[in-house]
């Protein structure tokens, strides 16, 4: 432990936030400098693969003139990808954030330099050569990536780790998108598993940094500019609240099509290194019918935004990419999830608009991207704010409040698993994305102590006091050990004095005390907690902050009695008021 943190307060901080938040300072700065060599990559590797020049200008598949070979780049991207992952790293396979999530619960934050140098490398072969993903899931897991590793350069703790790993992948998201907020948000909502300044501002500088580097490298946002809402009549809300139940039936069907998917690959009898090019097989072909499937597909987003495609090829591009998506995601090839998720429920809320002729179809556009996003990764607020940080759009703000709620509860309601979470539960490990208070941090130890009613000197003899405990006594019942004075020294339960004296009958009361640690009046229940946990023991003294007399005790079962209530308030349900009293 480097320094004593602040037990109570509304919020738990110590002065480590200030060194987290400079080394996020530089995870952040250089995150932005690898987001930014991971795009030139994908533009080296497009132009190579579709136009056969050797550039790292801005370029996509969209406008290629390959005809059938269309077919070819990928299934070469995908055996490429594969030979990487037998050979370099199998941790480079799928979207990243599954194993960034997996790598701080099973592995301390630690992600190996072979991951790090891989993936970026793989997830830019495979958008390269038409894979139809996003580059922002390989950027998440290369900047968290970077993050574990500088933080396995200092003396940290495993959540410190964590929160340096975390810096890293909302540094390359916010330098990818030039959304800063939603990096944030994305952060805390999926990957770092608490809400806490010490976590919080760390992570905001480095998104914040990364953004800034971004600008001066890429320019400023928007990404992706579009007509901006004026006014939001009621209308909108209803048609808000319908595509937020479109876009989490399309989030069901992608999370299950995906896994079913993966669970047929599985099933076949060849290794897994040649998954990615049957998958890749797939996209070839799905890229001869509709080129704007392939690739990150960032143009396709801002021609939707800007209602620029027709109905057909919104049909097509929904159809087709997602099809060859699930289909290479599933196979285990490398690469990104959000913007592939953007243009598939972008699609949805753009024929919607076409077929009842909106008045303003770019914003259903928008709302079928947030209805769809939120319905995949369950994060609410970042469904909400990240297509406003994209368009610039502040107009829609509550029209993707209606849309990313009704997502969110519906999807949560009909499938437990995100896309997100399901691999890492099908690893063995749960996880649970609620977090609420802990009742044991709501409780001072002076409310709950006491000390009990039933009292034995300390220099009594076990054996003396064996037969009235016997025929007395519940063997859980709790004495309070007094001293030659009266004064209360300690607890013991009946069973533990019947338990000694059937080995030891001629010792006294008091040598059979637990040397019990102690926690101040002021202290959290949480403390108690965490001093029965170190000690090995079921009680704790509880003493005053002042003069350091003993004030009670605390048992286990106290502490389970906190956890029992807020229990019932979950499960019990009663009428506190009628209109219909007698």
């Amino acid at each position: 432990m480097f320094f004593k943190t602040k037990q109570t307060g509304d919020f738990t901080t110590n002065t480590q936030i200030i060194r987290l938040s400079i080394a996020a300072l530089i995870i952040g700065a250089i995150c932005a400098w690898i987001a930014v060599v991971l795009l030139k990559m994908i533009y080296f590797f497009t132009n190579l693969s579709f136009f056969h020049r050797f550039s790292f200008a801005y370029a996509t598949p969209t406008h290629n003139s390959l005809h059938a070979w269309i077919i070819v780049p990928p299934i070469l991207g995908a055996l490429v990808i594969g030979i990487i992952a037998r050979y370099g790293s199998e941790k480079i396979r799928g979207h990243g954030i599954p194993e960034a999530i997996e790598a701080m619960i099973i592995n301390e934050s630690k992600i190996s330099p072979r991951v790090a140098f891989w993936k970026p490398i793989s997830a830019a072969i495979s958008i390269g050569t038409g894979g139809p993903f996003g580059a922002e899931g390989p950027i998440i897991m290369t900047g968290g990536s970077f993050g574990s590793l500088f933080s396995q350069l200092f003396k940290l703790s495993p959540v410190e780790r964590r929160i340096l790993l975390v810096a890293g992948a909302a540094g390359g998201m916010s330098a990818t998108f030039a959304a800063p907020v939603s990096s944030v948000l994305f952060a805390i909502e999926l990957l770092v598993f608490e809400f806490k300044p010490r976590s919080l501002v760390p992570i905001a500088i480095a998104s914040s940094v990364a953004d800034a580097i971004r600008m001066l490298i890429l320019g400023p946002g928007p990404l992706f500019a579009m007509p901006i809402l004026h006014h939001t009549s009621w209308n909108l809300l209803a048609v808000s609240f319908v595509i937020g139940l479109m876009g989490s039936l399309l989030a069901i069907l992608l999370t299950r099509a995906i896994y079913g998917v993966e669970d047929f690959f599985r099933k076949l009898p060849i290794h897994w290194m040649w998954w990615p090019a049957i998958g890749a097989v797939f996209i070839g072909l799905g890229g001869w019918i509709s080129p704007r499937s392939l690739g990150v597909g960032y143009d396709s987003i801002s021609a939707m935004l800007n209602m620029k495609l027709t109905l057909y090829t919104l049909i097509g591009l929904l159809i087709v990419k997602t099809i060859i998506w699930v289909i290479s995601l599933g196979s285990g090839t490398s690469g990104g999830i959000l913007a592939p998720i953007l243009i598939i429920g972008g699609s949805l809320g753009g024929v919607a608009g076409y077929v009842f002729h909106a008045q303003h179809p770019g914003v259903w556009v928008l709302l079928g991207m947030s209805a769809t996003f939120s319905g995949v990764t369950r994060t609410p607020f970042t469904s909400i704010i990240f297509p406003l940080e994209l368009t610039h759009n502040l107009g829609a703000l509550l029209p993707l409040l209606v849309t990313s709620s009704i997502s969110t509860g519906f999807s949560s309601w009909i499938l437990p698993r995100s896309i997100l979470t399901e691999k890492i539960v099908r690893r063995g490990l749960h996880l649970t994305r609620e977090y609420k208070t802990d009742p044991l941090e709501m409780h001072d130890c002076k409310e709950i102590c006491y000390i009990p009613n039933n009292t034995i000197h300390g220099d009594a003899y076990l054996t003396t006091i064996t037969m009235n405990l016997l025929s007395h006594y519940d063997t859980k019942t709790w004495f309070t050990v007094l001293d030659d004075d009266g004064h209360p020294v300690g607890i013991v339960l009946a069973c533990e004095i019947l338990y000694r004296a059937s080995i030891t009958p001629q010792q006294k009361v008091l040598e059979i005390i637990n040397d019990a640690p102690y926690v101040r009046n002021n202290d959290t229940a949480k403390v108690a907690m965490q001093q029965m946990l170190i000690s090995h023991c079921d009680w704790v003294k509880v003493i005053n902050k002042e003069d350091h007399q003993i004030e009670g005790f605390l048992t286990i079962q106290k502490l389970m009695d906190l956890r029992r209530k807020e229990y019932e308030e979950e499960t019990e349900r009663k009428r506190v008021f009628s209109i219909f009293q007698n």
